[in-house]
């Protein structure tokens, strides 16, 4: 997972929490990333969302940078439960998402 750091996957999925409150700076960061940062980001979430298993990051990782039509952010945002299907895809790929989180917060 070379293409986007646990930290700030970390750092938006406290922002996709407190959604109501942080939306314009969570929508900011994922903007300001590059495209490959936000097709890893948008790998992670389909590996929690159950669309690809762990094993297959890279193709969930291509997948993600192919199909890629609409802004990053609002196809995040527009997600229900984004910061759940982090959560799980971090997970999976065996990061303990507890400790980054607590770091960030």
């Amino acid at each position: 997972m070379d293409k986007i750091s646990v930290r700030k996957i970390a750092t938006i999925i406290v922002m996709a929490r407190e959604l109501g409150r942080a939306e314009g700076e969570l929508r900011a960061l994922i903007d300001r990333m590059d495209e490959e940062e936000q097709a890893a980001l948008v790998a992670i979430m389909w590996i929690g969302r159950g669309a690809f298993e762990a094993e297959d990051l890279q193709d969930a990782y291509r997948t993600a940078f192919a199909e890629a039509s609409t802004p990053t952010a609002d196809y995040l945002i527009g997600t229900p439960h984004l910061s759940d299907h982090l959560e799980a895809g971090l997970e999976a790929l065996g990061y303990d998402v507890q400790d980054e989180e607590d770091e960030v917060m």
